[in-house]
């Protein structure tokens, strides 16, 4: 590419000057920080920005990105070639007039238009080369003599003297007609590799500038449910405390009644007690025993009757109701729960039915009576051979994924190694890889308590340790994305692959001095 097109693909359409700090619009073209930052603040009195190359329209002023790759080629291009390009050079003879040189001759340190030139000493000391005004880089500072040759050891272009008996005596040397020919070959080559880099980067940009802007559709998105979620949770809740509250009136009231009306019935009793009172209290005093025993008026049995009625009504609690206010938070809490379950349902769909299958269960390992938890045994087990028998302490799930979006928890022992990820059923089971050894297969493994993911072989490792024995598994099978969380609080994302699934995906399992458990999610 010459150098003339390559400064044209590097130059601002603004300023018509190499790129300086450039950066990228959302459209994909670039200019110069300062010279896009005036056009858009111009624009601000229109109600809308546009890009000054092809005119796309942003409602909100763009963000500017910087274009790092860019920058580095255009300094890079302005340092290489900028300074070789040819100034005004003036005659130094015509006094008189602004005449241009022609040439420079390097013995007289004199810059020559084209008369004086043909004038010239025409000896082989005077060396006339393109016109310049930088003399002092032409000739060796220490010998005073013209630069002539390149030193390779030093990288220092050096004069005969230099050569023959100066500290460059014995170097590989070259004339510096060839050695600035092998640089210019080799800045041809990056100059012809640079344009495809800049294109592959342009394209990256735009596939990273598409994925910022799904993610802020979708945190946007989310947003929203979000707040419709805790708008539908509140309500709820307000519902949910009147009926509470409404309850604790209603048992408060019923137990007041109940022991109000205990009350009004003792106090009808203790009205009846001081009237036999006051008239037993009449009889005892009276002195003459004829009368007392001759009267009538008091039957002894029907009074003795009386106060074991009276005695009986005093001790009796029946009809008194109690306060229950453990059952007031039985009902509570089971109504959060299922508030959250509800909501839960409605926003993430889980996997329910996500059970193991025994056939491909390996010799090594137990799987319990509901196929949810599967737990390595030394002891090697001699299970039937099938078609899809690991050979190893690993199991896949009987459940296959060949489209949708998917979640599932896992609870894992303390101690022991594990895996947990995806596989396709075509994984080799006779193979001593585990899951994640191979490109059929992706997962999330635990070891020493620290996390790592690994796919094909190639392992990437967390500093962090592990704070959770529970772990989420999201599967989005049309995106090619499958993501691991540890269930701790807040719930903290570990890895994300991104790629594309070409077969039905099983859940996958291996253990190791360890178990793990599908948890069942509660709608």
């Amino acid at each position: 590419m010459a150098v003339a097109d390559l400064r044209d693909e590097l130059s601002c359409s603004v300023c018509q000057n190499v790129y300086e700090d450039p950066v990228i619009l959302r459209c994909g073209h670039n200019f110069c920080s300062t010279c896009i930052g005036k056009v858009l603040t111009a624009q601000e009195g229109s109600g809308m920005y546009s890009c000054p190359q092809c005119r796309m329209q942003f409602e909100e002023r763009p963000v500017l990105y910087r274009n790092i790759l860019l920058r580095n080629i255009a300094e890079r291009f302005r340092s290489t070639h900028l300074e070789e390009e040819p100034s005004r050079v003036l005659c130094t003879y015509c006094i008189n007039s602004s005449t241009p040189a022609v040439k420079t001759c390097v013995n007289c340190e004199a810059s020559l238009c084209e008369g004086h030139v043909n004038v010239h000493n025409k000896s082989s000391e005077h060396v006339l080369i393109e016109p310049t005004t930088y003399l002092k880089n032409l000739k060796c500072s220490k010998h005073k003599k013209i630069l002539e040759y390149y030193c390779y050891e030093d990288s220092v272009c050096i004069c005969v003297s230099c050569r023959l008996d100066g500290i460059h005596k014995g170097h590989q040397v070259e004339p510096i007609e060839e050695a600035f020919e092998k640089k210019r070959e080799k800045w041809r080559n990056v100059l012809e590799e640079l344009p495809s880099q800049k294109d592959e980067a342009t394209s990256r940009i735009q596939t990273l500038l598409s994925h910022m802007e799904k993610v802020i559709r979708n945190a946007a998105s989310t947003k929203k449910t979000v707040m419709d979620m805790f708008r539908d949770i509140k309500k709820k809740l307000d519902a949910l405390e009147e009926r509470i509250v409404n309850e604790v009136y209603k048992q408060e009231e019923e137990a007041s009644n109940s022991i109000t009306k205990l009350i009004q019935n003792l106090e009808v009793n203790i009205d009846s007690i001081s009237e036999k009172i006051t008239m037993f209290e009449k009889m005892y005093s009276m002195a003459d025993p004829l009368r007392v025993l001759q009267d009538h008026g008091v039957d002894r049995d029907n009074v003795a009757k009386d106060c074991k009625v009276l005695e009986k009504t005093q001790r009796k609690d029946d009809g008194v109701k109690d306060f229950h206010e453990r059952m007031i938070y039985v009902q509570l809490f089971k109504s959060l729960f299922n508030i959250v379950n509800e909501v839960r349902a409605d926003t993430l769909q889980t996997d329910l039915d996500l059970i193991l299958d025994e056939d491909t269960a390996g010799n090594s390992v137990n799987l319990s009576n509901d196929l949810k938890i599967v737990t390595y045994t030394e002891i090697q087990n001699s299970l039937p051979r099938t078609p899809k028998r690991f050979s190893i302490s690993q199991v896949l799930s009987k459940t296959s994924f060949s489209s949708g979006q998917h979640y599932w928890e896992i609870e894992t022992s303390e101690t022991g190694s594990w895996r947990v990820g995806v596989a396709y059923a075509s994984m080799d089971i006779k193979d001593q890889n585990l899951i994640g050894d191979n490109k059929n297969s992706w997962c999330l493994r635990r070891f020493n308590d620290k996390y790592f993911v690994v796919h094909d072989e190639d392992m990437i490792s967390f500093t962090q340790s592990s704070s959770s024995h529970n772990v989420g598994v999201y599967l989005d099978y049309e995106d090619g994305r499958l993501s691991f969380y540890e269930l701790c609080d807040p719930v903290r994302h570990i890895h994300t692959f991104h790629t594309t699934f070409t077969e039905p995906l099983h859940a996958a399992f291996a253990v190791h001095n360890s178990y793990v458990k599908i948890m069942s999610i509660v709608h």
